[in-house]
């Protein structure tokens, strides 16, 4: 049944907690509908919050306990370490700027480089998609005078994943994190490795 295209982040997230009602999730349908809502910065602009240092994690909803929607806000050179997905679906939108995905192969042993498999620029509007089938990814801002926005869908949602490192294949677990909920920013932590993927 189509409604039309969402006009706002707020009708697109309640398109998207319909969808998640089912417990059998239609991935091109999400697709879909991510990329049918127009990127309009008062839309999201409350929700994304830069850092000088590294890009960061916004937390938008928390779906119905069946997804996560994050703004990830991507500062001049920012990049994320090459990491999987937990088993989730990832689902990657633009809504301002560019992004290059890098994907790589599992690495079959430990101690040999990482192999990439190919790499896609994101533009506006259009929406990438993962999991841990498909393999892992890398995703930078390689502008030098731009920063990026991208709306991330995270099904189920977690709260560690695997990094990698591109020339030894060692991994690790890191913490996911978020820089801000709901447009406030959340307390420092200190400790465990943290990532922003």
């Amino acid at each position: 049944m189509d409604r039309g295209k969402p006009q706002s982040l707020e009708e697109l997230t309640r398109r998207l907690h319909e969808i998640f009602e089912s417990n059998d999730i239609n991935v091109e349908e999400v697709k879909e509908v991510m990329e049918s809502y127009k990127s309009t910065r008062q839309d999201w602009e409350k929700f994304a919050k830069f850092d000088k240092l590294r890009y960061t994690r916004n937390l938008v909803d928390e779906g119905n306990g069946k997804f996560n929607l994050i703004i990830l806000c991507w500062g001049e050179g920012h990049g994320s370490s090459i990491h999987d997905h937990s088993n989730s679906h990832c689902f990657m939108k633009m809504l301002q700027g560019e992004l290059k995905e890098t994907l790589f192969d599992w690495p079959k042993e430990e101690g040999g480089q990482m192999t990439e498999r190919s790499h896609s620029i994101l533009e506006e509007n259009k929406v990438a998609y993962i999991n841990d089938s498909i393999g892992l990814h890398r995703v930078e801002n390689v502008s030098h005078t731009e920063g990026s926005v991208s709306l991330h869908l995270y099904s189920p949602p977690f709260q560690t994943c695997q990094v990698f490192d591109q020339r030894t294949s060692h991994k690790s677990t890191a913490q996911m994190t978020f820089w801000s909920k709901y447009g406030e920013r959340t307390p420092l932590t200190r400790g465990a490795t943290k990532e922003n993927n």
